[in-house]
């Protein structure tokens, strides 16, 4: 089957029109994503008006500017008066002042006044990404009353699914499940049917562990409540699964040396991907200095012994790997709160006697590939080193993360390649060190 950007690019309208006709929402906006900006403007004003907004919702914030550029006034206004005022806020955060002005300028005063609130919260924290659009109920209703008030305001919520019960106060006394109400006896009183000890998050919580929170207590929906415990709004599970998707995405990137890229692979020019690599790899690089250094500092000993010199790949690819494999266990660990930064003491013990086993394992193989192309006494060193050097480098893998942690920087920025490239220089002067002792040099 022909896919949308070759039916634009060969000007077919009418297979295009068909083609947005046949597909489901995402799978459009996966294709608009993939194309430049002129292209996907084309094809999304081929799609009818109910249909633009379901597909809009599904693009990234930054496909979603793309769009906005390219469109009439009129289409523009209607397109983000109807959008949900999480997505707004969350297209409004990195678009550029025009645009965001323009969006402001085209809502009606109610819709604003939600959109200017949720960009009164911190960046990435809860209150950007809940949906302030909400059925709370009071706890003196009975089943019936409430059924009557989700039916009345129900059309104008983002969902009905989780209902938060509040007091007089707007204070969250806890929720219920629609489902319970509507299994439940018309006079039977919500303040019987509530669930008072569900999880909740304060607005200004970082959406990351809210999103984490839901995902370990298996609620569809999380009340966000103000530091008086009023509620404001609700965090619900797609904007969860986003929040969980971006944050793993960026921790991939940065584990592998890299900026995450805010746009579509297919999309991004050769320019924005190097861009988003570039400063890792010239950090790295002169990081990686050290090994030269190193190399030089111990150069009479290679001169002595020329065999060292064979082995060094191997050692500090060992010792990398396994300085990697910590860091990036350590890092997952966190992120899904298997680990704390008051486990570091336990982690270095854990990572220690995991690395000596490694090496102990690493050593009978490297003893007896040294020994054919060596001597005993240089296979000797080879080996000891192996493991010396995994049991250091699963240490400070294991460990960076957490003291990064501590440090309030981000755990995935102490990556693998970061690791990595500490351990190659150190793991060299373990490794001529070793050498210095046994081979007497």
């Amino acid at each position: 089957m022909t896919h949308l950007p070759a039916l634009i690019e060969d000007h077919d309208l009418a297979g295009a029109l068909e083609w947005l006709e046949t597909q489901p929402p995402y799978a459009i906006a996966d294709e608009l994503a993939r194309m430049d900006a002129v292209k996907s403007v084309i094809s999304f004003r081929l799609l009818d008006k109910d249909r633009a907004l379901e597909v809009f919702e599904e693009l990234d914030p930054v496909d979603q500017q793309q769009i906005l550029q390219g469109l009439r006034d009129q289409a523009f206004r209607e397109l983000v008066e109807h959008m949900d005022p999480d997505d707004r806020a969350r297209m409004l955060k990195e678009a550029p002042a025009k645009v965001a002005q323009r969006v402001l300028a085209g809502l009606s005063a109610h819709e604003r006044q939600m959109t200017a609130a949720l960009l009164g919260y911190p960046e990435g924290s809860v209150g950007r990404y809940m949906t302030p659009e909400t059925v709370a109920l009071q706890q003196d209703l009975t089943v019936a009353q409430a059924l009557e008030t989700v039916r009345r305001r129900g059309a104008r919520a983002e969902t009905i699914y989780t209902l938060p019960v509040v007091d007089a106060g707007r204070r969250l006394t806890g929720i219920v499940e629609l489902r319970e109400l509507v299994l439940s006896e018309p006079e039977t009183m919500v303040a019987a049917l509530v669930v008072t000890e569900a999880p909740k998050a304060r607005a200004t919580e970082r959406a990351e562990d809210a999103a984490r929170l839901m995902r370990e207590t298996n609620v569809l929906d999380l009340p966000v409540v103000d530091s008086e415990d009023r509620l404001v709004g609700l965090l619900t599970s797609d904007d969860a699964f986003e929040v969980i998707e971006a944050a793993d995405t960026e921790d991939v990137a940065r584990q592998a040396g890299a900026e995450p890229l805010e746009r579509h692979y297919m999309s991004a020019s050769v320019f924005q991907l190097s861009r988003t690599r570039v400063m890792w790899l010239m950090l790295l690089l002169v990081a990686a200095i050290l090994t030269v250094m190193v190399t030089q500092a111990f150069e009479g000993e290679l001169e002595s012994v020329t065999q060292l010199a064979l082995f060094i790949p191997l050692l500090i690819g060992a010792g990398g790997n396994a300085g990697a494999q910590a860091a990036t266990a350590a890092v997952r660990a966190l992120a899904v709160g298997e680990v704390r930064v008051s486990d570091l003491l336990k982690v270095i013990w854990r990572e220690c006697r995991t690395g000596l086993l490694l090496g102990s394992m690493l050593a009978v193989v490297g003893l007896l590939v040294g020994s054919l192309f060596v001597g005993w006494d240089v296979a000797a060193v080879i080996a000891l080193t192996l493991v010396v050097i995994c049991a250091w480098a699963s240490t400070v893998g294991g460990t960076m993360p957490l003291l990064a942690k501590r440090l309030r920087i981000d755990p995935a920025v102490v990556s693998a390649p970061m690791v990595t490239t500490l351990v190659d220089a150190t793991g060299l002067v373990i490794y001529f060190s070793i050498a210095k002792v046994i081979l007497g040099i």
